[in-house]
């Protein structure tokens, strides 16, 4: 007797445009790997509310900025943890899922991170940069980021944003997880070009560094990419963790490690649902 698979309702937005990058292609093919375990569904972020109650489980993926529609995530995570929704990544990351504030506290906290002041009277612990880095607490996609000079700090009105000096790193390298597993690692070669992603090594050390986020955040089934970038000075420095979305970069690793990946999500899937 065959048994019926776990239903699975996949929130991506195919329409979405992202510069460098192609949401819908990475989403129709894990979508259609997936399809191996579960029976899957994919639907717009502004359904998934409405259509969530029908399904053993949610997976979040390329859904875009939900910035652009913050009341209607809102609400569905709101009622997502009333109704005891299967939601992955789980709803209780403490990185990008809930805004960038972390920056400010990893920062304080002696963690290797970009120094990063969410308030006025600590502009004086950022080193000395003739630019600096101001971002919006929930952003996404370098929405409303910008780019001041020192001497403009004083005006800054903080609440709502972070303030970080402008780096001269030499790339910048990603590493993506699945739970606490590493998968693979892609970097940008020339720091102009983000999403002209290579195949990375990852040695002991940088492993060390992307686990010591992934500890931190203590989340039990998921997806993240710890994003850092590499310091004049050698050192990795974290960049952001996506908790929430993170766009995996498929199509920059070959077909083995692909297969692997999508394999470890389905297997991380089915444990979310035991």
């Amino acid at each position: 007797m065959s048994t019926v698979p776990p239903r699975v309702l996949y929130v991506t937005d195919l329409a979405y445009e992202a510069k460098g990058r192609r949401y819908c292609d990475e989403d129709i093919q894990l979508s259609s790997r997936l399809r191996r375990d579960f029976a899957v569904a994919l639907c717009h972020p502004l359904d998934a509310e409405g259509l969530m109650g029908s399904f053993d489980a949610v997976v979040v993926r390329n859904s875009g900025p939900v910035l652009h529609y913050q009341e209607r995530y809102d609400a569905f995570r709101d009622r997502a943890r009333k109704a005891g929704v299967r939601v992955y990544n789980p709803l209780t990351g403490r990185a990008d899922m809930v805004g960038k504030r972390y920056l400010a506290e990893l920062s304080t906290a002696g963690y290797p991170v970009i120094p990063t002041v969410d308030r006025a009277e600590d502009l004086g612990r950022l080193p000395r940069a003739d630019t600096y880095v101001v971002k919006p607490m929930v952003g996404a996609d370098s929405i409303g980021m910008e780019f001041v000079p020192g001497d403009r700090l004083a005006d800054l009105a903080f609440g709502d944003v972070l303030v970080q000096p402008l780096i001269p790193f030499r790339y910048e390298v990603s590493f993506y997880f699945v739970d606490r597993d590493f998968q693979y690692a892609l970097y940008a070669p020339d720091p102009a070009r983000r999403w002209e992603l290579v195949p990375y090594e990852a040695g002991a050390a940088d492993l060390a560094f992307a686990r010591r986020f992934i500890d931190w955040n203590a989340l039990e089934h998921g997806i993240q990419r710890v994003d850092a970038c590499r310091a004049p000075d050698g050192e990795l420095l974290l960049v952001e963790l996506e908790d929430l979305n993170p766009y995996l970069s498929l199509e920059s690793v070959d077909a083995r490690t692909r297969e692997t990946f999508a394999a470890r999500m389905a297997a991380s899937l089915h444990d979310l649902l035991r």
